[in-house]
Order: C-alpha cells, then structure tokens, then sequence
C-alpha cells in the first residue's frame, strides 16, 4: 500500500491507496480541496467533518448533474440512432415522372413529318442533281 499526503481546504491527512493509484488519488484530492476552499471564502473557518462532509456532498451534487447531462445525451443518441435505421431500413422512395400518352403521340408524329419533309427535300435534291446534268 502507498501513503500519500494531501490537502484539503487547508488541512492535512495521509490516506493509504493501492500502489499506482496514487495519481487517482491526489486528482480526487484536489476536485474535494477546490470544493473545501470555496466553502472555506464563503463560510470561513469550520469544523473538519462539517467542511469534508459539505464538500463532498458539493461534489455529489455535481456528479449526479452530470449524470444526468449523460443520461439524457444518451436518451438523444438512442433516438438518432433508432432514427437513423429506421431511415436506413425503408429505401428512399424515387418517383419516375410519366411522361402522357398524348405527348408520346404528338412527339411520333412530329418526327413522322419531319422525316416526311426529309424525303421530299432529299427527292427534290436528287431530282435537280438529275436534271442538272442532262
């Protein structure tokens, strides 16, 4: 077992951990000293159980704020994930515009008359071609 020495709110004590825990220790030290010398600005000196006690119930308050910050972030991931597959799971619904009957109709016989008109040009052409060299 390591001994580590720490303060809190301006009062010493040696607190026993497991070796390489001595870190974990000293950073919990200091979240309690900061909560104990805050205590300490604002109601001066008191007695050391009253001041431990007070900081460590600051502290749970806290970390059960905290807590519920985690909860509720939690709560929100789980509905955008839940959403997410729900948007994953039924494809995209794609929608091909039809194009009306009528229009097909029209279309066809526009390229008939064009193709029509094409032919008399074309026999025109080759009629003058025809007479040109005679």
């Amino acid at each position: 077992m390591a001994e580590v020495r720490i303060t809190i709110g301006g009062r010493e004590f040696d607190v026993a951990c497991r070796e390489g825990e001595e870190h974990f220790l000293r950073s919990a030290a200091q979240m309690l000293d900061t909560e104990a010398q805050g205590l300490v600005g604002q109601l001066g000196r008191m007695p050391e159980s009253r001041m431990l006690l007070m900081a460590g119930l600051l502290l749970a308050d806290r970390t059960a704020a905290m807590e519920e910050r985690i909860r509720s972030a939690e709560e929100r991931a789980q509905a955008a994930e839940a959403a997410l597959a729900a948007l994953q799971a039924t494809p995209p619904r794609v929608e091909v515009p039809v194009i009306p009957q009528s229009l097909v109709d029209t279309l066809a016989e526009i390229a008939a008359r064009a193709e029509s008109l094409a032919e008399r040009v074309e026999e025109k052409a080759g009629l003058r071609e025809d007479a040109g060299p005679a």
